[in-house]
């Protein structure tokens, strides 16, 4: 085709702009880092068109697809296409580089632009991600931070991350904080793809020659499972140990769940599975504390009965370096204290 190439992986950043031009409902599933979402079908025509492949025949389905595709391209076009410049250099994709990615690079290749179609797809691509990850871990210095819930972990990394340091904030990128009560309001998770894709994406940039601050976490964080190749190498990492006074744990933890002090149910609803390991009993005084606005009690007991006696069990059997970590104490968990805190490990980065 005229001013259409193929493409690779590899040269996804040699492009203006990656166009995916699935339907939006595959884009909400995952797509390639940065990639807009320019449809040739949406989601109710994509249906259409596969019911009458498997209904009535392939021939009808494809007239039916290529008038609409027709429409949505020229749809683009003349929107956020319009004012892109003669020597724009999209990549285009579909499911597995066919007739969707086809057409589009067809046409903007008639155009006069210079195409490039992504061979293979996002099925090409998705397979780069799932073996990228299991090599790539092992090629990356990781210093794991642990302490015991609310002793400034995510806080740390932030103050690394603004020093100029290489950070992994995997539960940033999952938007969960981690714990049963972590699930964050109003902001869904992503799908197990998606954090699978911005993993690779934040992977593929370290500098090997520089360690990678990352918080000690359990398999799965929130509903996503972390990938095995990286929980193995973030376990046989070595350890840096944050260590808190509690009331300060205390103070960190009503600020960073702030939401249930203005819905009390909502947090019986999350301790409820608790029952289970504490009985009924410690669940009802939880719940009581709750309903009265005892919250400093109510948080200093869920870290000292549940929270710290389960993280020492993970921790312990879990990483196996934590014995010889680092030991990190500061007084509070301000932010003056926490920078104090960092100097250590960005004198390490620094090295």
């Amino acid at each position: 085709m005229r001013n259409v190439r193929d493409a690779t992986v590899a040269q996804l950043s040699s492009f203006d702009e990656i166009i995916d031009v699935r339907s939006p409902a595959e884009y909400a599933e995952d797509h390639i880092p940065g990639a807009i979402s320019a449809p040739v079908l949406d989601n109710e025509q994509r249906a259409i068109v596969g019911t009458l492949y498997t209904q009535v025949s392939p021939f009808e389905a494809k007239k039916r697809g290529a008038a609409l595709i027709a429409r949505n391209i020229a749809h683009h076009l003349e929107t956020q296409f319009n004012e892109r410049p003669k020597q724009w250099r999209p990549l285009i994709y579909c499911w597995r580089g066919g007739q969707r990615s086809g057409a589009m690079a067809h046409i903007l290749g008639q155009v006069g632009w210079q195409v490039g179609r992504l061979e293979g797809g996002y099925k090409t691509y998705r397979r780069h991600v799932i073996s990228e990850l299991q090599v790539l871990p092992a090629h990356l210095d990781f210093r794991v931070i642990c302490g015991a819930t609310g002793s400034g972990k995510s806080r740390l990394l932030q103050v690394l991350h603004e020093q100029g340091a290489q950070v992994l904030d995997l539960e940033k990128l999952a938007r969960h904080r981690g714990s049963l009560l972590g699930k964050l309001p109003d902001e869904p998770q992503p799908t197990q793809k998606m954090f699978e894709t911005v993993l690779w994406d934040a992977l593929r940039g370290y500098d090997p020659q520089h360690p990678v601050f990352v918080e000690a976490e359990s398999k799965k964080i929130g509903m996503l499972a972390l990938p095995a190749a990286l929980l193995e190498s973030i376990r046989n990492s070595p350890c840096i140990s944050i260590e808190a006074p509690l009331h300060a744990r205390v103070a960190l933890l009503m600020e960073d769940y702030a939401h249930f002090l203005h819905d009390p149910g909502l947090l019986a609803q999350r301790l409820a599975p608790l029952a289970v390991l504490h009985g009924r009993k410690v669940i009802s005084q939880w719940e009581t504390l709750a309903e009265q606005g005892d919250w400093s009690t109510l948080v200093e007991e869920l870290l000292t009965q549940h929270y710290d006696p389960a993280y020492r069990r993970s921790t312990q059997s879990n990483f196996a370096r934590l014995q010889d970590a680092m030991l990190l104490q500061p007084h509070s968990l301000d932010e003056p204290a926490l920078q104090k805190a960092a100097m250590p490990l960005l004198e390490l980065a620094a090295k």
